[in-house]
């Protein structure tokens, strides 16, 4: 019978753990620059709340990705 590969899961629950925060500052780092667009600092606010938003969305799908193969791939 097929075990989980635990290493494997690890590295899929680092990626997970790494997306939350980063789902959580995005949207609020987004929120904060719309209200401030009269500001200097508005491009930049926003594009870095885009990268995260985007990092965010890459790191859940490699993290569920990599939990899956952990649980199903047949090695």
């Amino acid at each position: 019978m097929k075990h989980t590969n635990r290493s494997q899961l690890m590295t899929g629950l680092k990626y997970l753990a790494g997306a939350l925060p980063l789902s959580f500052i995005g949207p609020v780092v987004m929120f904060s620059s719309f209200k401030n667009q009269e500001h200097f600092w508005f491009i930049p606010v926003l594009i870095f709340s885009l990268l995260a938003m985007a990092a965010a969305i890459f790191l859940m799908f490699k993290g569920i990705n990599t939990v899956m193969k952990s649980m199903f791939d047949k090695d």
